[in-house]
């Protein structure tokens, strides 16, 4: 069985975009192939249900159809940090429930895609944060930095957070997020000596995201 875990620098640097090229990619080695959401905040309505898109993407990507439960086990409705969406749904977030959901979810595929909540470092309760997740699924990880002014101290700091947990981070996706930035290659060329991980994807910007329109190397295959 085959997983990974996918976090970023920020909210909205491609998570879900790399997450699901990395579905498509182990899809072309794998039969059974499934995504990952296991806390989701903010939804929108979609025919007669109300869903988180990147949950959607997630599953759209996947070649086994999974009980809600086990490939978004926490939805939250307001698009807020975790804590305080689950504060205002009054529940708590249970890690340790969500390791039993993904160990269930990983014995129907042969590989499983993990995507995190915003940064490495979420809120998911008072006490608790992303990290702590990302510890107790002990997954090797895969981390998306989003190309923008900035970016090389959020890169450097998460990647320096998941060596702390004791993760291995097993790859990075370099996403030019920011059309305006400048000297983007001198940063890659940065994070590619700082990092001490291959570089899995360079995705260019992209006015509407597509995973299928760059390739994207297997961390975890």
């Amino acid at each position: 069985m085959t997983s990974c875990f996918v976090t970023g620098t920020d909210t909205g640097v491609g998570k879900t975009l790399a997450a699901v090229a990395l579905l498509h990619a182990l899809a072309r080695r794998h039969a059974h192939v499934v995504g990952m959401k296991p806390i989701a905040a903010g939804v929108e309505q979609h025919g007669d249900v109300w869903a988180n898109e990147d949950v959607l993407a997630l599953r759209a990507a996947s070649t086994v159809a999974v009980p809600p439960e086990l490939d978004n086990p926490v939805l939250l409705a307001d698009p807020l940090s975790p804590h305080i969406a689950a504060q205002r749904a009054g529940m708590r977030i249970d890690i340790a429930e969500i390791v039993r959901r993904h160990r269930t979810l990983a014995q129907r595929a042969d590989a499983v895609v993990v995507e995190g909540a915003g940064g490495f470092h979420v809120p998911l309760s008072d006490t608790e944060t992303g990290a702590d997740l990302a510890q107790a699924l002990a997954l090797p990880v895969v981390l998306v930095v989003g190309l923008r002014l900035g970016c090389l101290n959020h890169a450097a700091l998460t990647a320096e957070a998941i060596h702390a947990r004791g993760l291995r981070l097993a790859g990075w996706v370099a996403n030019r997020i920011d059309p305006a930035m400048q000297a983007v290659d001198e940063n890659i060329a940065w994070l590619r000596q700082r990092l001490d991980a291959p570089l899995l994807a360079d995705i260019t910007h992209q006015s509407v995201p597509d995973a299928r329109a760059f390739t994207i190397e297997l961390p975890c295959a």
